[in-house]
């Protein structure tokens, strides 16, 4: 074991790499490690960073020990933060190397922030005064520290005039430490007036966070409740206890509404933390989180990995969002494993939204969660009017994909000077594109998938490998010129459709794979809320929490697209995707209406939605859970095999489906091919196991791969525990 004391013969380290276990390292003389310390070590050519672990080390001839190079000069990661790390390896299946990767992803953090060079004002006089050195002097009053452009910058002078004041000895240098990423918050700025269920679902959060101890609270309400204002008070208890807070949110495009409506309450922002911040900014909010200098985060999945200090609470906003399931290299779902972040740490848990996966509302119902309701949107604000468009009574005109119905409330939205949204889930102009003549069809070459028309960039793309080429005029099989055609609807058909229709109106796509990435996503949604727009044409990003004040109608253009899958939360994600878009309809009190454009109009989900009665639906999607004994009720896991060739990789496979060992609470189905059965070149076979809910799953998987054949030449074996995706 690792002590305490000035120095110790060998250490455990875990470096970020595919390890099943720490290394052990030689810990020079005088050198001192803890458990946690971040250190660099040699392995292999390459010097890394790693984590000093805890336990025994191995026994290894002491002459063969590789010495830990340097012990960084950072908080050590706190043993909440280990043990985190190591369930969530056991429970994922994942190397526990790959894991602590995730937590060391800014490396030049690790090092103190140099302090900066700054002024400071000294009793000195200059030897004449002039209006700019006024300026200068009375803004450097009280004895603060200054950089030398911030002091020019703030006094409206040049450079040059506080350089002569230094000259004469009117400022003295001084070193002044790193400034923070963002300010303090103050829990108590502006205090809201809450509606009286936001006030007693505030008082339950903030009762959780005052008595200090681990709890779930499923925040329950409406579109346009105020959600978000109700955990606002949690984060001010949880900050007026010295505790910092985590807020995780689905999807980048989100951050940059919500970080104003937090500045708002609490008069400074949090920091943020996902893959599109500067990695400098990185690594500043990185270092001021091990410190404790930033006190609330808000951030993507990836921020359940910060080295926090004093973690004191967790939000998770919109909590049904697949967006939190990562499915690259560590499989994991930031939803549940904010859960057991919170267990581990000993502090409460907020899961917020409106459609509330059915796991959750299973975990409520049973009391492992408690449960807060908000049943009426805010300021008596009313719920939009739903009505389903049975397309086989009103289909739309030959070629087009808008039916009669649909198209006069939009030309009645548009009289009323109102926002009218169409959500329709598909990227690009349309998902198939082929031949009049010969039939051919635009496929991708690496994956079984067709390609994408794209007619905004002139592209025919795959949305899984990113494969793209130019859109021809001829037919690449016969030849022919100009037939070829677009089959099905995407996005940016539809705006197509609607310009045609409605040639004044102000039309904006919104869509993940725009042209301006983030930057121009955030500009745009800012200028729908500010009624730039008339017509809006968007995917699911739609969906997720805006508030577009002057949105009064909302068109579902295929309401059915997400039914038919095969997938066994279809139903689930269809209710809540299609709830979530409608209710951007009238959150600021005006009459509004949903129309969802359907062949299944008496379908449950459908019914569900229009009637408004979300519990009937829950209720009947739990009890066909619990019969077919799936999640929550059952355990699912995938095994997903690929390989360079189709024999490589069904070979592999059926070698793991012989090696399964016997059990009478779990069954293995497959090997199949899975439905994307070529994706990048690799060809893709995949077993589902499916068993109890208190079954060992776990345990079965790592008997199966280690009986199974041994991994070999292009073969890839990935584990996926609680599957979302079943492409």
């Amino acid at each position: 074991m690792i002590e305490d004391s000035p120095f110790v013969a060998a250490a455990p380290v875990l470096v970020p790499m595919p390890a099943e276990r720490p290394y052990t390292y030689a810990v020079p003389a005088g050198m001192h490690v803890v458990p946690g310390s971040i250190v660099r070590v040699p392995l292999g050519p390459r010097q890394v960073a790693g984590i000093v672990w805890d336990g025994a080390v191995e026994k290894v001839d002491a002459k063969k020990l590789r010495p830990i190079e340097q012990v960084f000069d950072c908080p050590p990661i706190d043993r909440a933060m280990r043990r985190f790390v190591d369930w969530v390896a056991q429970y994922t299946l994942s190397p526990p190397g790959m894991v602590a990767r995730m937590l060391l992803r800014a490396p030049e953090a690790f090092d103190p922030e140099p302090w900066i060079e700054g002024l400071q004002r000294t009793f000195a006089k200059p030897d004449r005064m002039t209006e700019a050195r006024t300026r200068v002097l009375e803004t450097a009053e009280g004895g603060l520290a200054w950089t030398r452009s911030g002091l020019a910058h703030a006094a409206g002078v040049s450079s040059t005039v506080v350089d002569g004041l230094r000259a004469q000895g009117v400022f003295e240098t001084v070193m002044i430490p790193p400034r923070p990423v963002v300010a303090a918050p103050d829990p108590g700025y502006a205090v809201p007036t809450l509606m009286p269920d936001q006030s007693d679902a505030a008082e339950t959060l903030r009762a959780n966070v005052t008595t200090g101890t681990f709890g779930v609270t499923l925040l329950d309400g409406v579109t346009g409740s105020g959600k978000t204002e109700v955990y606002f008070e949690a984060v001010a208890a949880a900050l007026d206890r010295g505790k910092q807070v985590l807020i995780l949110l689905p999807e980048i495009a989100l951050t940059h509404a919500f970080l104003e409506r937090f500045q708002e309450r609490f008069g400074a922002k949090p920091a943020e933390w996902h893959s599109d911040l500067p990695p400098r900014m990185r690594e500043k909010v990185w270092r001021q989180v091990a410190e404790g200098g930033v006190r609330v985060v808000a951030g993507a999945r990836s921020a359940l990995f910060l080295p926090f200090r004093e973690l004191g609470l967790i939000v998770v906003d919109e909590e049904h969002d697949p967006a939190y399931k990562q499915e690259d290299r560590v499989f994991y779902n930031a939803r549940d494993m904010a859960v057991v972040r919170g267990h581990i740490g000993g502090f409460p848990v907020v899961l917020a939204s409106a459609t509330p996966s059915v796991e959750s509302r299973v975990n409520a119902s049973q009391g492992r969660y408690s449960r807060a309701v908000l049943s009426a949107r805010f300021a008596e604000a009313a719920l939009p009017d739903l009505k389903t468009v049975d397309m086989r009574r009103a289909p739309p005109a030959r070629g087009g994909f808008l039916s009669p119905v649909l198209l006069g409330h939009m030309g009645q939205t548009l009289e009323r000077k109102e926002q009218s949204l169409l959500f329709l889930n598909r990227r690009g102009y349309a998902p198939l594109t082929l031949c009049r003549v010969c039939g051919h069809r635009f496929g991708c070459p690496v994956c079984s998938a067709w390609l994408v028309e794209h007619r905004f960039r002139g592209q025919l793309v795959c949305h899984h490998c990113g494969h793209n080429e130019r859109r021809p005029e001829a037919c690449p099989e016969c030849g022919t010129l100009d037939h070829l055609v677009a089959c099905g609807p995407g996005v940016e058909r539809i705006a197509e459709e609607v310009v045609a229709h409605f040639p004044d109106a102000r039309t904006i796509v919104l869509s993940s794979d725009l042209m301006g990435g983030v930057r121009r996503l955030r500009l745009e949604l800012e200028a729908i809320a500010n009624g730039e727009a008339d017509i809006v044409i968007g995917t699911q990003l739609v969906a997720k929490g805006h508030n577009f004040p002057n949105m009064t109608l909302v068109g579902v253009v295929d309401a059915d697209l997400g039914l038919a899958n095969g997938d066994p939360r279809a139903a689930e994600r269809t209710f809540q995707l299609l709830s979530q878009v409608t209710g951007r309809a009238g959150r600021t009190g005006k009459k509004s209406l949903g129309l969802l454009q359907t062949f299944q109009p008496d379908h449950p989900v459908m019914r569900a939605i229009v009637s408004g009665d979300a519990e009937a639906f829950y209720e009947r999607e739990i009890a066909e859970r619990e019969r077919a004994g799936l999640p929550p009720f059952g355990r699912l896991a995938g095994v997903i095999v690929s390989a360079a060739t189709r024999a490589e990789a069904e070979g592999h496979a059926r070698g793991l489906r012989r090696a399964a060992p016997q059990a009478t609470d779990l069954f293995v189905l497959g090997p199949a091919e899975a439905p994307l059965s070529l994706i990048g070149g690799r060809h893709r076979f995949r077993l589902l196991i499916q068993g109890e809910r208190r079954a060992d799953m776990q345990g079965f998987i790592r008997t199966m791969l280690a009986e199974g054949p041994k991994i070999r030449g292009s073969v890839r074996v990935q584990v996926d525990i609680d599957p979302q995706s079943f492409l």
